[in-house]
């Protein structure tokens, strides 16, 4: 994961906060032909800018609930949002009618096993709850 200094960030305040935050990393299921996508890709997916993933399957993108820690590091890390930003982003989305936000589930656990019984669905958890039955994306 590639670590940002955030602004007025002492270093003993960025050090603490780098300890509080996990690793966390976009997975789709083992079974998914999927191997490979481009954090830009991953971010277009889950801001709804595209639904179909390079080999033109459909993505089916599952968010953590609002406000959770995983949600806020992955949209700040990916799609470089904050919770506000996205927030305004999706609102304007639904208004304009041109889509809705992804699926939110409770937790990285709720997110991967959905993940891993289907392989047209992407998500992103702790690299902690990473198991067998997912498959962490590669950077192409």
């Amino acid at each position: 994961m590639a670590l940002r200094r955030r602004q007025g960030c002492g270093f003993l305040l960025c050090l603490a906060t780098l300890a509080v935050h996990a690793e966390v990393v976009p997975v789709v299921s083992a079974k998914s032909p999927v191997t490979m996508l481009s954090q830009y890709q991953v971010a277009d997916i889950f801001l709804g800018k595209t639904v179909r993933f390079p080999d033109g399957m459909q993505a089916v993108p599952i968010d953590q609930k609002e406000g959770s820690p995983a949600r806020t590091e992955f949209y700040e890390v990916y799609a470089n949002k904050s919770p506000a930003q996205l927030k305004a982003h999706w609102s304007k989305i639904v208004f304009t009618g041109r889509g809705k936000p992804p699926l939110s589930v409770a937790d990285g656990i709720a997110a991967r096993k959905l993940v891993a019984a289907d392989p047209r669905a992407i998500a992103y958890i702790d690299r902690s709850e990473v198991d067998g039955s997912v498959r962490v994306l590669r950077e192409p």
